[in-house]
């Protein structure tokens, strides 16, 4: 077998193509390690801005959580993103009971905010909460971002309920089970991977959504880690920097762990 040549052109683009993308994820890695206040003169090495950052009352306020913009923003992305997979879980496996045209109709509905701009759904929950005298805070925060990921999760779901034998319930009741029984037993188990990946896209949504939580939370006050990083856009703290060093590192084991799970899994499978 004739083994390829590298062309060191192309390994210099690919180079500069990555320097490019992740030049300014490294300069917020390195600056976060700096010892001066400073975002752009470098002037030694220290860990201080870790150890402000998780002494920041702020961000982290360890005897009042509510008033912790850290803790309210995993709080409202894990309840959204509970909440949302339940609504788009069972959207999906109800729309497969339904009439095509009925199914048709509502993808197409469904397909409206994911597609829509984001400051257009801003807007309009703005409005509704207005309408309805919801007072801005975090609990509209929660209701906004359980809004716009549900679609996302009813149409990462619902494709993989679709491809289900249609006769799975039916032979479910007839060995006796109950709907219930038949939900959690059979059809839950079937389609696990989809409603684990609508989920996870549905945290990520709320826990890296900006323009919704600033308009939905108002002049409450209430922030998340996107509003909080907005305010501070004038000023920025070096906090900071280890603050968004933080959440790289986690999103970047995430993604490492996958990418060796799946590798495994295709080892195993050859």
């Amino acid at each position: 077998m004739k083994k390829k040549r590298i062309n060191p052109y192309q390994i210099i683009f690919l180079i500069l193509v990555m320097l490019f993308i992740y030049a300014p994820i490294i300069s917020i890695a390195v600056f976060s390690f700096n010892e001066a206040n400073s975002l752009t003169v470098w002037q030694g090495f220290t860990f201080d801005r870790y150890k402000e950052l998780f002494q920041d009352r702020e961000l982290f306020n360890y005897t009042n959580p509510r008033e912790s913009i850290v803790f309210m923003t995993i709080w409202i992305a894990v309840v959204s993103t509970f909440v949302s997979t339940i609504l788009g879980t069972l959207a999906a496996i109800a729309l497969t009971q339904t009439k095509k045209v009925v199914r048709d109709i509502t993808m197409s509905v469904n397909n409206i905010p994911i597609v829509s701009p984001e400051i257009i759904t801003a807007v309009s929950l703005l409005v509704l909460f207005g309408a309805l005298q919801i007072a801005p805070s975090y609990n509209t925060m929660l209701l906004a971002h359980i809004a716009f990921s549900t679609p996302y999760v009813l149409i990462t779901v619902y494709p993989k309920v679709k491809s289900l034998d249609p006769n799975i319930a039916d032979a479910a009741y007839d060995l006796g089970a109950s709907p219930l029984k038949a939900l959690f037993k059979v059809i839950l188990p079937q389609i696990k991977v989809a409603i684990i990946a609508g989920a996870a896209i549905a945290f990520t949504m709320s826990f890296d959504d900006f323009i919704i939580s600033y308009f939905v939370a108002g002049s409450s006050g209430d922030k998340n880690i996107s509003i909080y990083l907005y305010t501070n856009r004038l000023s920025p703290k070096p906090i900071i920097n280890a603050l968004s060093t933080i959440i790289l590192l986690i999103i970047g084991g995430k993604i490492t762990y996958d990418y060796f799970k799946n590798d495994k899994k295709v080892e195993e499978m050859e």
